[in-house]
Order: C-alpha cells, then structure tokens, then sequence
C-alpha cells in the first residue's frame, strides 16, 4: 500500500518490493527544486531512512555532479572525503567519486563503505548518470537479517575475536600505496597508521604490509540494534573464487598475499565459514535496475550493497557523510573528513 505523501513528492515502494526498501520518492510536481524539498522535508526522510535502510529518490531534476552535489549536501551539509582506497576509482568533484571502476563483466561483492574500519560513513548516496544497457543493478542486503541468518556459533566467534584484515601493497596485484594513502610520503602513510593503530611494516623494494583489528559487529547509533558490520568476505583469499584462490596461493605466501581476513587473534577463517556468510548475503538480497537521474540513500549500517555485471556504459557517482565509530556518530568541525586507511 502506498504510504502517505511528503511534500510535493508521491511516497511509494517499489512493486517487486512492495514490503522492502528502496522506499521510493517520485515528484508530484514539474518545477520541484530537490535541494529545498531535501530540507523541508529533512525530519521525514531521516525517519523513513532508518525505518527503510534505503530512499530512492526517482524523477527529480538531478542531471549531473554539481546537483547531485546540491542534493546530497542539503541532508548534510559536510561531506567526507574518500581516502580508503581499497578499490580503484575516480574523484569527479572535491566530495564526489565514481562508484568502484572494476571491469564490467566482475561482480562486486555485497559490503557496507568501510566496515572494515574504526571509522566509516553513516550515511551514502549513489547517483546514475548513465544505466547500462543491460545489468548492472544495485544489489541490496539487510545487514540485521545477515546476522540472523548466520550461525550463531559462527556470529560468536565473530564477535569474541573480530576481524583482522592485512594487505599487502606492492606485490603485482591491487593498488600501490601511494595510490591507497593518496600520497608519495612515507612518513605521511607511518603517521596515519600510528593515529589508527594499525601496524605497518615496510619491506625490500618499497612494498608496504598493513594489519588492523576492527570488530565485526556493530550497534547501530538509532535502532540500538547490533548488524553484521565487516569485510571479512571481502578480504578473504577466497573471494576472488576458488581457482583464482589457488593460483594467488601458488604464487604467494599466505602472509604475502595482497589481502586476506583472519581472526582478530591472528587464526585462519575457514572458507566454509566465509561461504556461508556470503550465502546469508544472498539470501537477503534485493535488487533494482537503474534510471538515469536516480538518486539512492543508504544508511551504511543497516544497509550492505553490491553490483551485478552489465553490457554497455555504466556511470554511478558516490556521495558519504556522517562519519561514525563503535561509540556513535562523531561530532567534525571541518569541511572534509578523512576516512581511516
């Protein structure tokens, strides 16, 4: 059934979705002005989003970077720079990036921005410029019902021992260093370790080993509800598959390997444990094929998401604030904010 209208928009969900998120915001008039109807309707949407995990707002004159830009300030002003670069991609404006540049044909795996840090964003937004021909849609996972899914035997484990992710830069594989802390400066790349708490390790040849403990667990500052809040999926050996798997094993060392996920005490994370969660993530899923203008809020938390493979061009931006650690949602006075690395 259609929930109540807000503003000059029409509030509805989508027909294949019609319990689940997105929940969705069409224009009910030609001339809306998107920034201003964002903030006269502020209170409602920050609710809906909560309530949802997921806001798409469909058919507003959002048309490029600069009024996505617009939109995504007018729900917070202060947005946060992107400096964790565990994926390759692109800055369009000083706070705007294009979504992750992996190859079309590759999937991107089901995650929340950042889980895999002290410090993430609250809130993201992902803007279409172009949809693809075909494919390409946003995949959609309720981290509260990944947890309930999960084993409980393997939740606790998770929960006593977190996760521990370790990555290796300069091996052949990934991104540099230089690339990942968007600097040249070692002392730069040592500072920044040192006010995260990650250990770090220069090796021969310039390369560079990083290794930090996070929890894999989360309270959510507004449902007070815990989620399943970590990448141990995603750093894992195995979620390149298992041939590829093998063949990163035969050509390194485990402790070489350019990412990996363990334990929080430094044991291995058997791959029937990480193919269950990344079942449990299927299992959840929900997906929507993209319009041009699309404008699609998340709350990082309660919300995981991923990319199907597409044909022809796809071009998605991205937008984050609000950064928030395992105490809550923290207070910056300052116009960007740096993401742990």
């Amino acid at each position: 059934m259609p929930a109540e209208p807000a503003g000059l928009a029409v509030c509805r969900h989508l027909p294949e979705y019609p319990s689940g998120p997105p929940l969705v915001f069409q224009p009910a008039v030609d001339d809306i002005d998107t920034p201003s109807w964002i903030r006269s309707n502020l209170e409602e949407l920050e609710s809906r989003l909560v309530e949802n995990g997921a806001i798409l707002l469909r058919s507003f004159p959002v048309k490029d970077a600069a009024s996505f830009d617009a939109a995504a300030r007018a729900f917070c002003p202060c947005l946060m720079d992107y400096n964790d670069q565990h994926t390759p991609r692109t800055r369009v404006t000083p706070d705007i990036y294009t979504s992750t540049e992996y190859p079309s044909d590759h999937r991107i795996p089901f995650h929340s921005e950042n889980s895999k840090n002290l410090e993430w964003p609250l809130k993201l937004w992902f803007f279409c410029l172009q949809p693809p021909s075909d494919g390409g849609e946003t995949l959609l996972a309720d981290n509260q019902k990944v947890l309930a899914k999960i084993t409980p035997s393997v939740s606790r484990l998770f929960a006593e021992k977190g996760v521990m992710y370790v990555r290796n830069f300069g091996e052949g594989l990934g991104l540099s260093w230089q690339t990942a802390f968007q600097t040249e400066d070692q002392w730069e790349v040592e500072r920044r370790c040192g006010k995260f708490g990650m250990e770090f390790e220069w090796r021969s040849g310039g390369r560079l080993r990083t290794r930090h403990t996070t929890p894999a667990l989360a309270v959510h500052p507004a449902t007070h509800q815990q989620v399943w809040f970590n990448q141990a999926h995603l750093f894992h050996v195995t979620s390149a598959g298992r041939q590829m798997a093998e063949s990163l094993l035969d050509l390194f060392c485990e402790e070489d390997l350019p990412s990996n996920a363990y334990f929080g005490d430094g044991t291995r994370m058997e791959p029937a444990i990480i193919e269950e969660i990344r079942n449990c993530f299927e299992e959840c899923a929900i997906s929507f094929r993209w319009q041009a203008g699309d404008v699609l809020m998340l709350d990082n938390m309660l919300m995981a998401h991923a990319r199907n493979p597409f044909v022809g061009q796809r071009r998605v931006l991205v937008a984050m604030a609000e950064p928030c650690n395992h105490d809550g949602p923290l207070q910056r006075a300052s116009h960007q904010v740096r993401s742990l690395l």
